[in-house]
């Protein structure tokens, strides 16, 4: 696949942030309906959370997510226990980015039919990722929806979740602090995550079946594409509590380019390097013929969270990640102009 590969596979970023940015727009109106007291706005549309003030030095964060196109590669192989953790990763992962702690979930389940197996399965991953996060799952809402839904083999389904999380308005980490010196520490991912599938099954399809044993794995190209999602709430939890975090990036949709979020209009860019990533990224580039460019600005290229912070603690917050049983390396610094780049790849700017 050439230039826009993702475009071509039926995923337009462009077209998808233009119509991120009218929905900011129009649903920024509202924020006039609580200008002052509990509940007002703290953020706006755009940042990884929404946040709202809870009164005193006291606000809350919120966050809904899904899956996506993954769910189709766990109903072509009918397995079912790992999704759950998928979906409680990409919103307490998301909540984190702000310095929160995520303190509970609801999950929203959609079914093409009534389905025991699937949804006891989607029940052990969901509940293995809210342990995981700190955060119980306190509700939810189940629907059957088979003239909207359709899936594989009539299992099809999708699943999200939404969190809400906590946080000091003085320890609120939204980027505004990040300075050029700092450094960039990047948390290893454990594969795609839940980002990108359109694109990396439209590739990876085209030679392989998910049922195909791939020997660089030691396992089927379904279950390595089922590798769920890392939850990094614990480790960012302890660095939030040791160290002066400037910025906090989970890279999702969109790859590195994620970071901008975190400057705005600021003129700061991030240099970056390319770390040992897992198999599979190589597998995708190779077999679609995608450009570094693409690829970094599709997938999380084995970095799922990237920390900013003061050159002087990254080795430490480093070694505090290892302790916490999260591989963790430098990737990189910011610095003054504009743009994400790495190595000479410049993603944006």
């Amino acid at each position: 696949m050439a230039k826009d590969a993702y475009a071509k596979a039926g995923v337009d970023i462009k077209k998808i942030r233009g119509i991120q940015g009218f929905m900011a727009k129009a649903l920024g109106e509202t924020f006039r309906t609580r200008a002052s007291g509990v509940g007002t706005p703290l953020i706006g549309i755009g940042h990884y959370s929404g946040m709202i003030d809870l009164g005193g030095n006291l606000a809350l964060t919120l966050h809904t997510d899904g899956v996506g196109t993954k769910l189709l590669v766990a109903q072509a192989l009918n397995r079912y226990d790992t999704v759950g953790i998928d979906c409680i990763a990409m919103t307490a992962n998301d909540l984190i980015c702000l310095g929160s702690e995520p303190i509970a979930l609801v999950d929203y389940l959609a079914l093409e039919r009534e389905d025991d197996n699937l949804v006891k399965e989607v029940m052990k991953g969901l509940a293995v990722g809210a342990k995981e996060a700190g955060a119980p799952i306190v509700g939810g809402e189940t629907a059957i929806l088979g003239e909207m839904i359709k899936g594989i083999g009539g299992h099809g389904f999708d699943l999200a979740s939404m969190g809400v999380g906590v946080v000091r308005k003085d320890k609120v980490v939204d980027g505004s602090a990040i300075r050029a010196g700092d450094a960039v520490i990047g948390l290893r991912s454990s594969g795609l995550h839940s980002n990108g599938y359109t694109l990396a099954r439209k590739i990876l399809t085209k030679e392989h079946s998910l049922d195909d044993f791939i020997t660089d794995f030691r396992k089927r190209l379904g279950e390595e594409l089922l590798t769920p999602t890392k939850i990094y709430v614990r480790p960012t939890l302890r660095l939030l509590k040791k160290f002066d975090l400037h910025g906090l990036a989970h890279i999702t949709g969109g790859g590195f380019t994620k970071l901008t979020r975190l400057t705005g209009t600021k003129k700061l860019s991030f240099k970056l390097r390319a770390v040992e990533r897992p198999r599979i990224f190589d597998m995708i580039s190779e077999a679609g013929r995608l450009s570094a460019r693409e690829m970094y600005s599709t997938f999380n290229m084995g970095v799922g969270l990237c920390v900013i912070l003061p050159a002087s603690q990254a080795e430490e917050a480093i070694r505090a990640c290892r302790r916490e049983g999260f591989d963790a390396s430098a990737i990189g610094k910011v610095a003054k102009g504009r743009g994400i780049f790495i190595g000479k790849e410049r993603l944006t700017g």
